[in-house]
């Protein structure tokens, strides 16, 4: 069970991407709203930049900026009378796009929209490597009666390079790499399985083999989806799951799945994202997005540290 649960703060609209920041404020994403969003460790909410469409996740670069994918936009639902719900590609959609924004002075801009001509439709979920290179995930569109594949992109911080790692991948949503930065892993969303490849340059992976299964890390059955991830220091993958018995999934490497969730107070069908912070790396930052909360909590054991921030 989540130890010690602190509420950060509650009236978000669909809070994700936490990133703790180093003087105790957690910077969020609010994808109804559009905004990045700065959550103090008093608690006072206030927007950081609009960055329009669907921010999604969100990291520190090598510049001090933060690096924002932008899903494009959602149509939203409401259920049990106050829970937001993400939806189809709606009519305002404005594209997938990678950002950067600026912490001082709020300014948004639009560093990569495409890859080889192919536009960005969802983009989802961000790590960085130690090089600076950014590691991030295409979770797709859905329409009435289409869906996009997704895929797993690399590119430069500094606007200059982008390419396609591996497609497709269906719904892949949070992403993130070993301690040795030798495997890069991610989750699928709709087939709730958590994946990986190694790394072996800079946004480079090695081909498994066929019928080869070290790719294929864990899988959950019943009705359990998986949304973004955090890594420990010791290399297990904390993955935000979705659904019935929602919380926070810790996998091993040897693919060994332990569920951590809240309390009754604490339930969110939406659990979507955690990242490490405060001493020691030991505060957990979970976003509960449906009902619009962020909250802390004592962790077991350390997250492992960025490469930025």
């Amino acid at each position: 069970m989540f130890e010690n649960v602190r509420l950060l703060a509650s009236g978000l609209e669909f809070p994700e991407g936490p990133v703790a920041m180093p003087d105790g404020s957690v910077v969020v994403v609010e994808i109804k709203r559009g905004t990045l969003t700065r959550v103090t460790d008093d608690g006072k909410v206030e927007v950081v930049a609009e960055c329009g469409g669907g921010p999604n996740g969100a990291a520190i670069g090598p510049d001090g900026k933060v690096y924002v994918c932008n899903n494009g936009g959602f149509e939203w639902q409401t259920a049990m009378g106050s829970w937001s719900i993400p939806g189809h590609q709606p009519t305002d959609y404005i594209g997938g796009r990678i950002q950067r924004v600026d912490l001082g002075t709020g300014e948004v801009e639009d560093l990569y929209t495409e890859c080889d001509g192919h536009p960005l439709r969802g983009p989802n979920d961000l790590v960085l490597d130690a090089g600076g290179g950014l590691w991030f995930t295409d979770h797709g569109k859905t329409r009435a009666r289409a869906r996009d594949e997704g895929g797993i992109y690399y590119a430069k911080a500094d606007g200059s390079e982008i390419r396609e790692v591996v497609y497709p991948s269906m719904s892949p949503n949070g992403i993130g790499l070993s301690p040795a930065g030798d495997v890069v892993y991610w989750a699928e969303t709709h087939t709730g399985r958590l994946w990986r490849r190694r790394v072996s340059a800079p946004g480079v992976v090695d081909e498994p083999v066929p019928l080869d299964p070290w790719p294929l890390v864990a899988g959950l059955p019943g009705y359990q989806l998986f949304d973004s991830l955090g890594v420990e220091a010791g290399g297990n993958v904390c993955v935000a799951t979705l659904g019935a018995t929602p919380g926070i999934s810790v996998i091993s490497p040897e693919g060994v799945v332990t569920l951590e969730q809240g309390d009754g107070e604490w339930f969110d069908p939406l659990t979507t994202n955690i990242c490490f912070g405060g001493e020691d790396l030991r505060t957990a930052f979970i976003t509960l997005s449906a009902s619009g909360r962020l909250i802390a909590c004592d962790w077991p054991r350390p997250g492992l540290p960025l490469a930025f921030g």
